[in-house]
């Protein structure tokens, strides 16, 4: 028997969480959160992390679970986040689904099971070392020899992907498209149904956006950036690489001004904001709603018939 699921998605700044809150209270559902940063501990003003108060006592699980030292993959999101749903689901409660990391969700709803190895440092930084001597070019020809489909879809400049496709070969013996395809056999264990949520027009969300980033300031980003790295976070880390983190980062080392720094964060956002719009429109499964033209409350009402939970 499949377990019903409800996602709510969308870029940046959309709504997601007073949307997800509002519709977990009313189904007595609990949320689990499908956002890649918002997993680290201490970054909660840079993330947007969800606050006690705009929880309203609705259970969030996925967030603050692991270090920002700490590298987290996707395999290692969908394993934990099905546990999660599944120990929801046995209490009697929905699981909402709920975040902008498109990757964490499709994985997730679909059933991915990742069945290639883990990493391997030795096997790793062999063929790092090989990328940065040859370079990415040489290197999707070289993959173009065993895995052409791997190849065909990675860029150049991916250095994480070509060296992880390289490794898992090297480990198995086996493609990591193969280890993909096989994965994607897997019966999803879900039955969802997908809320997106963006705006008509799209300066509307991008002032929303620059609102958030001035009011990250207000509330002392450059304080939480700067107690991570007292606390001994390398800023070549994954997590310290998030948009707000490093621009920061920058400002801090004394490469711009904290205005420009502010600047830059605002501008990479919304070019983040128009990467998860694209990548959600690939889902014809996704029900959209125009946030700046639709009352939050008319969402509501039509997303609780949709999920099948209206009173």
């Amino acid at each position: 028997m499949s377990i019903k699921t409800v996602v709510i998605c969308g870029p940046t700044a959309s709504g997601k969480t007073a949307l997800s809150v509002m519709l977990a209270k009313s189904a007595g559902g609990e949320i689990v959160s499908a956002d890649s940063m918002q997993i680290y501990k201490g970054m909660d003003i840079g993330t947007a992390k969800v606050t006690p108060d705009e929880m309203q006592g609705v259970p969030h699980h996925m967030i603050d679970i692991v270090s920002p030292t700490e590298n987290y993959s996707t395999g290692r999101y969908v394993a934990e986040a099905a546990e999660v749903i599944a120990d929801v689901h046995g209490r009697g409660k929905i699981p909402f689904i709920v975040g902008g990391t498109g990757m964490y969700i499709d994985n997730l709803v679909d059933g991915t099971r990742f069945g290639a190895p883990a990493a391997d440092e030795a096997v790793r930084e062999k063929f790092t070392a090989l990328f940065d001597e040859k370079g990415g070019e040489t290197m999707l020809t070289e993959l173009a020899k065993f895995d052409e489909i791997t190849a065909n879809r990675l860029h150049p400049n991916d250095k994480k992907r070509i060296v992880r496709a390289f490794e898992v070969y090297e480990m198995t013996g086996k493609p990591i498209s193969v280890w993909d395809s096989e994965s994607k056999l897997i019966k999803s264990p879900y039955e969802a149904v997908y809320i997106g949520l963006k705006t008509q027009d799209r300066e509307v969300l991008y002032n929303r956006i620059n609102e958030r980033v001035d009011e990250m300031f207000d509330l002392g980003l450059v304080g939480e950036v700067e107690k991570l790295l007292k606390d001994g976070v390398p800023t070549d880390c994954t997590a310290m690489q998030a948009i707000g983190y490093k621009e920061v980062v920058t400002a801090l080392s004394g490469e711009c001004s904290l205005d420009e720094a502010r600047d830059a964060i605002k501008q990479n956002s919304r070019r983040y904001a128009k990467r998860q719009l694209t990548w959600f429109r690939r889902n014809q499964r996704i029900n959209w709603f125009d946030t700046d033209v639709t009352d939050i409350d008319e969402i509501y009402n039509i997303c609780q018939k949709l999920a099948g939970f209206a009173k």
